[in-house]
């Protein structure tokens, strides 16, 4: 059998992989024969002996595939070899929150043969409806202008949205969220902002990121906690691409929020790993200068990007 999730929208697919991976667990008690591969580097002949291993339990194999998009020589020979993957009884399931061009091979062939389900980022009424659902799971209810306040504040990140909702119904005592509980509670949305800032330093677009981090101070946003955002990533940065170069998965590994993990594996594309580890170490030294009072934050912020 083979399942293939996918689609932009990471927290509902993960929560599909999530259930898929529980409800095997349950009827294979022993787990060993559930196994993790990231497609980047994942060598086909190594990924095949490992599927076809005898197993000492009579369960079915459960193996999640990860960004196997980015990986043409797996594909090209997966599919070479299709007759042999459709006749298996275990079970391969094709994993990716990336956009899949329509002119990849291995994309007809999945939607074809596998049992699929497309995740796509929820807009307008759609994600009205999630949000609602999620407080009367939660045995709350919001009210139509909190509604719209907290999605004009978070988007269709539901990963935040998830985190925002248990907070406001750990907040509030009466059952009713009002406007003025997201106000105060809920944060406006910067933090994916800041992939497009590091997106900006990564193509040498420095007039693009200086620009972006003048926006988030108009914001009200401190100097010192953009600092530590811009920090935060890049240490993201260096640990999945140190996983990616030693052929490891950065979903299983690192214990970062998938959500990061989607959004690192892109943009650590764009940079070789000595690379990270300058800018890390950078990073550092601005930080240890704003502490020490050798330099103003605002001035260290600029600073920074032109030098990157």
């Amino acid at each position: 059998m083979i399942i293939f999730l996918y689609g932009l929208d990471s927290f509902r697919s993960r929560q599909k992989l999530k259930e898929i991976v529980e409800h095997y667990k349950k009827i294979h008690k022993s787990g060993l024969n559930l196994r993790y591969f990231t497609g980047d580097k994942l060598n086909f002949q190594d990924f095949k002996k490992e599927i076809k291993q005898t197993s000492i339990f009579k369960e079915k194999k459960l193996t999640v595939l990860f960004g196997i998009f980015s990986n043409t020589e797996f594909k090209k020979r997966f599919l070479e070899e299709k007759k042999f993957w459709l006749k298996t009884e275990d079970i391969l399931l094709f994993y990716t929150t990336e956009q899949i061009s329509e002119k990849d091979a291995l994309l007809p062939f999945l939607k074809k043969h596998a049992k699929g389900q497309e995740f796509q980022p929820l807009e307008g009424q759609k994600l009205k409806n999630w949000v609602k659902k999620e407080f009367e799971n939660l045995g709350a209810k919001i009210g139509e202008r909190a509604l719209e306040k907290i999605i004009d504040f978070v988007g269709n990140n539901l990963w935040q949205m998830e985190n925002e909702i248990k907070k406001l119904v750990s907040y509030k005592e009466k059952e009713i969220i009002e406007e003025k509980d997201v106000e105060i509670l809920v944060k406006p949305k910067i933090d994916s902002d800041i992939f497009e800032t590091i997106n900006a330093i990564a193509t040498k677009n420095k007039k693009r990121a200086l620009q972006l981090l003048k926006n988030h101070l108009e914001k009200g946003d401190s100097p010192l906690y953009l600092l530590s955002m811009i920090n935060f990533q890049f240490r993201n940065l260096l640990i999945v691409k140190d996983l990616l170069e030693r052929n490891q998965s950065p979903y299983v590994k690192t214990g970062l929020h998938p959500y990061v993990v989607q959004k690192s594996l892109g943009l650590s594309r764009k940079f070789d790993i000595s690379e990270l580890k300058k800018i890390y170490q950078k990073i550092f030294q601005i930080d240890l200068n704003i502490k020490t009072g050798k330099i103003e934050p605002e001035t260290a912020l600029d600073l920074l990007i032109s030098e990157i």
